[in-house]
């Protein structure tokens, strides 16, 4: 069992040191550049967006981690360099060689990735010289996360120590992500850094199987970014047998907690989030109907509008059920609010409007939805919808 390490961060592994500094790339005195390093090699995994329109980073990390190898990565805020063309893949392999000379690697072992605003070119001369500014080390995990945050409130970092034959490992990773979030890959952008001595197509087959059931569930807006990224170093020094498809199962249970940890905190971290959303479909005909369910519902603009207004109108959620494309008979639904019974078999159930108002307006909201057609199931999670939403979106590049 993973235990979760208290302040933990991406550098709690052995071996990993980073740092960050304020390049002033769309803010000025804002840390928005960071790089991530394995002081050995490492094998390496990735995911990436789905989106037909993919930023410049993706295109140039996606056949560097296919290698199965890589040292360190490099990120920035501020600029998504996507939609930037030749210049945009210039300056992403730009931004990876001046890492590799600051770190004392080859370029190909350097990933890179950013966000931010869609449509501007990087300000390389800025990215150089703080890139030359940062030094890394095993105290920097925290400024790295701090450095990554975009419209994000809170930082998102954790770490945590599990045993194995051989020796103990340890986990640590961060992530961002707070707006332009439903993403078909992996997530917004994270990086998970590991001591654990783990074969590569383990390490390849349990980050697709962990980021499935956490960051595949995640939604806030229905939008899915160019720029979703997520990296996976695992450098091996904490000396234990060999994880791999046979043995990895307490490898691949502290990645789970990792990846749903952090998916959790995107998604209560939402723009103009005011409550965590968290949408469980029980008893669907395939776990794939009840994927597509959970996800329908925690997304749709109605039922997080009534959420945010703790309005019990639980039609909506059937609604969205119904539309999802899952197989379902009206007859047979149950749903659930906060623990509160609302419909059974189809059919309405009586409750206390007034007592399920002042539940619903907790920090955190439940919606459980009883398909009663097989032994599929899955959980969502999302946020609701505010008006500082819009707010934030009506002046995002302003």
């Amino acid at each position: 069992m993973a235990n979760v390490i208290e302040n933990g961060t991406i550098t709690s592994p052995r071996g990993f040191i980073a740092g960050a500094t304020a390049a002033g790339i769309k803010y000025e005195g804002r840390l928005d550049l960071g790089v991530v390093c394995s002081e050995v090699p490492a094998n390496a995994a990735g995911m990436f967006t789905r989106n037909a329109v993919k930023s410049a980073p993706v295109l140039v990390s996606a056949p560097r981690v296919a290698h199965g190898a890589a040292r360190a990565v490099v990120v920035n805020s501020g600029c998504a360099n996507a939609c930037t063309g030749e210049r945009g893949l210039r300056d992403a392999e730009a931004m990876a060689a001046l890492a590799a000379t600051k770190l004392g690697l080859l370029p190909e072992e350097v990933l890179v990735a950013s966000t931010g605003v869609i449509g501007t070119f990087m300000p390389i001369d800025r990215v150089a010289a703080g890139i030359a500014r940062i030094r890394p080390d095993s105290r920097g995990g925290n400024a790295f996360a701090r450095a990554i945050m975009t419209t994000d409130t809170t930082c998102k970092e954790i770490a945590v120590a599990a045993g194995a034959p051989g020796g103990n490992f340890t986990i640590g990773a961060a992530a961002k992500g707070s707006g332009m979030i439903h993403p078909n890959m992996g997530t917004m952008l994270c990086f998970v850094s590991t001591d654990a001595n783990v074969e590569l197509r383990f390490l390849t087959a349990a980050l697709a199987r962990c980021v499935d059931r956490s960051f595949n569930m995640v939604t806030v807006d229905g939008d899915t970014s160019p720029s979703d990224t997520i990296f996976v170093l695992a450098n091996g020094l904490a000396g234990n047998a060999l994880f791999d498809q046979t043995s990895g199962a307490v490898f691949e249970e502290a990645l789970g907690h990792i990846c749903e940890h952090l998916a959790k905190t995107i998604a209560a971290d939402g723009e103009g989030a005011t409550k965590l959303l968290e949408v469980t479909v029980a008893h669907a005909l395939s776990v794939e109907d009840a994927r597509v369910a959970a996800r329908t519902i925690a997304s749709s603009p109605l039922v997080k509008a009534a959420i945010n207004g703790a309005d019990p109108n639980w039609g909506r959620v059937v609604c969205a059920a119904g539309r999802s494309g899952a197989s379902m008979e009206p007859d047979r639904i149950g749903v659930t609010l906060s623990d509160v019974p609302v419909m059974s078999q189809g059919m309405p159930v009586p409750f206390d409007e007034d007592a399920l108002r002042t539940r619903l307006k907790s920090d955190r909201v439940s919606i459980y939805i009883d398909l009663a057609l097989g032994d599929g199931c899955a959980t969502a999670w999302g946020c609701d919808l505010s008006h500082e939403y819009v707010t934030i979106n009506a002046s995002y590049t302003t």
